[in-house]
């Protein structure tokens, strides 16, 4: 009560939007910087839309630049870290983001004025989900970080009911709290509550509490049930060589990188795999070494055997034929002269075109390699988003944004010894925020996932322990286990349920040992996709066409 007192005191008061802003831009950014905190994000917005109200009732003028000032710290307070990498990047990020956001909330304030009772909420709801399935799916220039469901990625009981929804089912359960609760905050502050009958009051207090808690206790059953033991296991060792990205082409040659990493692989093999791997076996249990994300830049696509890289591998997997190396490498394709191949193709001095990838590599002691190009690409460091536009721009600035080519679709690898075959998901980088993306190597056959990753280019700020976060997410989405390595960290086993069992220091070299699960199920988010996203894509475009048409007397 003391907290309507006091919001009530405030309406009155000219610093009241500063104040819903901070409550605002506290409410959504806490769960994504302190672990266990993912259930303040329900109640976040209600600030923002008490503000909304405010703002109508009193006339304010370009109230605009508020929400989107309110969008903006927001995103600056939660991803600040991304200037670590580049300031420019990080700028863009943020103001863009927050642009973006801003443009829903317009279109809900617009909504307003053309639609009237509970229409415009949900039409803010649907289109706030809308936009994020289209910057998961179908953008280009797409920063799907700050999407709502993610604020639930360090407070795991609370997201296990994903393997149904999706992460977009967590934004749909922000946004249904969210408007439920400002429904009876407002009534209760302009004095309208009193005048409601019984039956109403209990009517929108039995909604906002089924919106609140029928959720959380379906995710708390589903965390309570006992998760089955794996059928089958295997053994991984994810290495964290914790290479410094920023000296690592001048301060070593790719040798010296190569024998950084050998020399691991030979001390957590020397060590018997029966104490290393908790095995009680035979010493040659097959195991699965992972390497992080560009961990090489001598594979050539079409002629992977010429690399120094593979055949020094090779040649230490021949004493370890129990194990398969799979590692990063930053690969190139070499095309004949002629027409352009790709917009972004560069071509050579002697004609040929050059096409350049972020790869995962996978080898084994006979020579066997297969190769994953990376699909979902970062937005000006390795990819050029609409080409047909920024080629040109780019060319004019001197060739800043990177080009590299991911495949179109998911492709497996595979892991091959002592008789066993593990079809793997890998996901480098940040592929691991693509919820449906990952769910593609599930539905093409992986019993495994692995995430190889960089994130030493942010420095020790928040922003690899959001990205370590969002890969629990991914195995409460697939129910598969997965196996992380980082090059400075943090490296991780994570479990079925999303629990991380086991994991490395931050910017420490380290090789981290265990046993994962392997698993042939489909969940039915993996099975039938996004299905809260279809839906609101849908309502979002039927309240917007009903939008334009001439409103009734």
């Amino acid at each position: 009560m003391n907290l309507l007192v006091y919001l009530w005191l405030l309406k009155n008061s000219r610093h009241i939007f500063f104040c819903l802003t901070a409550a605002f831009v506290a409410l959504g950014s806490v769960p994504f910087l302190v672990k266990g905190c993912g259930w303040m994000m329900l109640f976040a917005f209600v600030p923002l839309l008490y503000m909304d109200k405010l703002a109508s009732e009193r006339g304010v003028k370009h109230f605009w630049l508020w929400h989107y000032g309110a969008f903006l710290l927001w995103n600056a307070v939660t991803t600040f870290w991304v200037c670590n990498a580049t300031v420019g990047g990080g700028i863009f990020a943020c103001v863009a983001n927050a642009f973006q956001m801003s443009l829903v909330f317009g279109l809900y304030r617009w909504v307003k004025k053309r639609q009237g009772g509970v229409l415009p909420c949900i039409f803010l709801a649907a289109a706030w989900i809308a936009w994020e399935k289209w910057y998961l799916v179908s953008a280009q220039i797409s920063w799907p970080w700050l999407v709502l469901g993610n604020a639930f990625a360090r407070t795991l009981p609370l997201a296990q009911f994903y393997e149904y929804t999706g992460t977009l089912g967590g934004s749909l359960w922000v946004w249904a709290v969210s408007l439920s609760a400002f429904g009876i905050l407002s009534s209760v502050l302009d004095g309208r509550w009193k005048g409601f009958s019984v039956k109403v009051k209990v009517s929108a207090i039995a909604a906002t509490s089924l919106a609140l808690f029928a959720p959380a206790v379906w995710s708390l059953c589903l965390w309570k049930v006992r998760a089955a033991e794996p059928e089958r296991t295997l053994s991984v060792i994810a290495f964290q060589p914790n290479i410094d990205p920023y000296n690592k082409f001048s301060a070593l040659t790719q040798k010296e990188q190569n024998a950084i990493l050998e020399d691991q692989m030979a001390r957590a093999l020397e060590i018997s795999p029966r104490a290393l791997l908790g095995r009680n076996d035979s010493i040659h249990t097959p195991v699965l070494l992972l390497a992080p994300e560009t961990f090489t830049y001598d594979i050539v696509t079409g002629d992977i055997p010429s690399s120094p890289t593979y055949k020094r591998f090779v040649g230490f997997l021949k004493k370890h034929p129990e194990a398969n190396l799979l590692f990063g490498a930053s690969s190139r394709t070499f095309l004949p002269p002629g027409d352009r191949p790709s917009q972004t193709a560069r071509q050579m001095y002697d004609g040929r075109w050059l096409e350049t990838h972020n790869s995962a590599v996978i080898i084994d002691s006979t020579g066997r390699a297969e190769i994953y190009h990376k699909s979902k690409l970062v937005v000006g460091v390795e990819m050029m988003p609409y080409p047909g536009f920024f080629r040109h721009i780019d060319e004019w600035l001197g060739g800043v944004m990177g080009r590299d080519i991911g495949q179109d679709s998911v492709s497996l690898l595979h892991f091959s010894a002592g008789g066993i075959d593990v079809p793997i998901g890998c996901a480098i980088c940040y592929e691991s925020v693509y919820g449906e993306h990952c769910a593609e190597y599930v539905k093409a056959g992986a019993e495994l996932l692995t995430v190889i990753t960089n994130d030493a280019w942010w420095g020790d700020t928040p922003g690899y322990k959001q990205h370590l976060s969002y890969a629990s997410l991914r195995a409460i989405e697939t129910r598969r286990w997965i196996a992380r390595s980082a090059n400075t960290g943090i490296s991780a086993i994570i479990d079925s349920r999303g629990r991380i069992v086991a994991s490395t220091p931050w910017w420490e070299k380290a090789a981290l040992p265990g046993t994962v699960g392997l698993s042939d199920g489909i969940t039915f988010f993996v099975r039938f996709g996004d299905i809260p996203g279809r839906i609101s894509v849908f309502i979002f475009l039927l309240l917007l066409a009903a939008s334009f048409l001439p409103r009734r007397r």
